[in-house]
């Protein structure tokens, strides 16, 4: 005969899940910019991520834990095109495209990622260059998809839009870590984001998020906020201003 099951009441099952959260370490993340402007002159930007982590009872664990932290830019459509040499001139080729490319994305780590974690977690979370979801919208076969992929990821950090610096992130007695991460002067506006992990044993065991602003600001604020607002006129004032700026021109080419 089974003996019977008796499940535990509301409370008490509160209780023990509460109990189980207040052992598991939690991040305390922060952020040197929360909002960065962006203006002619932007020339780039470092961004200090720095925090604590909390273990329960203040206590590190005798093996040290691994952090990660990702700076994420907003996601964007890209279609990226195939250069072939047809009777000496460069045409395009074949092409494809990606739903969901991060405008910008750099990985900063305790340790080189593959000392860290399996390809499996890396993978769900995201913890490299070569582990960006980037959603293919072709058919193709997998060896035509990596090709693309390849030629995307090595256009971005040529770019210096795609960084990963392994072994950069400093923890200080098992507790505080930091990071110095560039921000490219090619980044576009939108609400960015600094994940930080924390690792143990292969396995995420905390996460956390800091979100970061970047917008225009100064006359380039100015010049966005009208192209979205007030469509017609800013489209009307930028094609007088051409129309004057050529008539002038052709003054000037008569007198001279």
């Amino acid at each position: 005969m089974r003996p019977a099951c008796r499940l535990l009441p509301l409370p008490a099952l509160l209780l023990l899940l509460g109990a189980a959260d207040a052992d598991a370490p939690r991040l305390v993340p922060d952020v040197s910019q929360r909002q960065i402007d962006i203006q002619y002159s932007f020339k780039g930007a470092e961004l200090l991520l720095f925090g604590a982590i909390a273990y329960p009872r203040g206590l590190a664990p005798a093996k040290p834990a691994d952090i990660v932290v990702v700076l994420k830019g907003p996601e964007r459509p890209i279609r990226i095109r195939e250069k072939q040499k047809v009777a000496g001139i460069w045409v395009n080729a074949d092409s494809m495209q990606f739903q969901s490319v991060p405008s910008f994305y750099a990985i900063a780590s305790s340790r080189p990622i593959e000392k860290i974690t399996d390809e499996r977690t890396a993978a769900i979370y995201e913890l490299s260059i070569t582990n960006i979801q980037l959603s293919p919208t072709s058919f193709s076969d997998t060896a035509e998809i990596n090709r693309f992929e390849k030629g995307l990821i090595d256009l971005q950090q040529r770019q210096g839009l795609f960084v990963q610096r392994p072994g950069t992130v400093e923890i200080t007695d098992g507790l505080l870590y930091r990071v110095r991460l560039p921000l490219s002067s090619r980044v576009v506006v939108g609400d960015y984001t600094a994940e930080t992990f924390l690792l143990q044993d292969g396995r995420v065991v905390a996460a956390a998020v800091r979100d970061i602003q970047v917008r225009k600001s100064g006359f380039e604020r100015f010049i966005a906020i009208a192209a979205e607002r007030w469509s017609l006129l800013y489209g009307l004032a930028a094609t007088t201003m051409a129309v004057l700026m050529g008539l002038a021109a052709g003054w000037v080419g008569r007198r001279v």
